[in-house]
């Protein structure tokens, strides 16, 4: 089996790339040329058919690869086991709410959880950070291009986009036992 654990180098590196891409973004036509070559025949596709629909759609297609990639590069078994160390943790917190010096012991403990979990899940980062970034900015000139249209009447494209992915990764994320 592959080595799942992740690297926060990746992380980092990844995150570079995915600003040097968003801030030039148009300053290199060739970048955004091949981008909007590729996604407008096909997710702009199905937001020319139903802005609605075609925009949820193209968030669930987002949601289920990125699912479905988080599931397979990160050590799904160590981030369950450290998720049940993190609840027996905080039920044993609960107990000792009333002894100030305890509960700082036990927060500290709980602070020793972020960089383990963050390490593990950097993995999935590095296949799906810049795939992301991408279709951001490809949205962002979409949406200008049709003159910034509000779904339900009152949501940006980018809260649309961030509360149709979270509804759907949520699903998705029980539907595939993906921690």
């Amino acid at each position: 089996m592959a080595n799942k654990e992740g690297s926060f180098t990746i992380m980092w590196i990844v995150m570079g790339i995915s600003f040097l891409i968003a801030i030039s973004w148009n300053q290199i036509p060739e970048l955004k040329n091949a981008i909007h070559a590729l996604l407008d025949p096909t997710a702009g596709f199905l937001l020319n058919w139903n802005l609605t629909l075609g925009m949820l759609a193209v968030v669930f297609l987002i949601s289920l690869l990125t699912i479905l990639i988080q599931k397979y590069t990160t050590d799904q078994d160590a981030l369950k086991e450290l998720r049940k160390e993190q609840k027996i943790l905080q039920e044993e917190m609960k107990k000792y709410k009333e002894h100030p010096d305890k509960l700082m012991e036990l927060q500290k403990k709980q602070l020793e959880f972020i960089p383990r979990t963050m390490k593990l899940s950097t993995r999935s980062i590095a296949y799906t950070g810049v795939p992301i970034i991408l279709f951001f900015r490809w949205f962002d000139d979409v949406f200008a291009v049709l003159g910034s249209p509000k779904f339900f009447g009152f949501l940006s494209w980018f809260w649309f986009y961030l509360i149709s992915a979270l509804v759907f990764q949520s699903i998705l994320k029980k539907w595939f036992k993906v921690v």
